[in-house]
C-alpha cells in the first residue's frame, strides 16, 4: 500500500502565501494524476488543483492566478503555492493522488488534511 502525508498548512493573513507539500510513498509502481482538494464543514469536497504525470494542469476558477500546483516525479510529491490568499480560502486542503501499486492495480489515496486558515 501506499500513503500520502501532507505538511505546509497554518495560518495567515489576506494576502499572504502559504506553500502546501506532499509527500506519497511506500509500494508505488507509478503515480499518474496529482491534485489538491479543500473542504469546508457541511460542504463537499472540492478540487482546488490537478496536476497530470506530464505535467498538465487544471484549476478551479477561483483560484487561477492565485495558486500554482507543482509536482516532481522523482520525489513522488506534489505542491501547491498560494498566494494572495483571501478569507474564503480558509479549509481543510487533501492532498489526492491515482498511485499504481502494480504495473495494473490502481488506487485512488488521500492524505490526512491540513488545515489552512486565512484571517482577515
Amino acid at each position: 500500500q501506499a500513503q500520502l502525508v501532507e505538511s505546509g498548512g497554518g495560518l495567515v493573513q489576506a494576502g499572504g502565501s502559504l506553500r502546501l507539500s506532499c509527500a506519497a510513498s511506500g509500494s508505488i509502481f507509478s503515480i499518474q494524476t496529482m491534485g489538491w482538494y479543500r473542504q469546508t464543514p457541511g460542504k463537499e469536497r472540492d478540487l482546488v488543483a490537478s496536476i497530470t504525470v506530464g505535467g498538465s494542469t487544471n484549476y478551479a476558477e477561483s483560484v487561477k492566478g492565485r495558486f500554482t500546483i507543482s509536482r516532481d516525479n522523482a520525489k513522488n510529491t506534489v505542491s501547491l503555492q498560494m498566494n494572495s490568499l483571501k478569507p474564503e480560502d480558509t479549509a481543510v486542503y487533501y492532498c489526492n493522488a491515482d498511485i499504481f501499486i502494480t504495473r495494473y492495480r490502481s488506487y485512488d489515496y488521500w492524505g490526512q488534511g491540513t488545515q489552512v486558515t486565512v484571517s482577515s
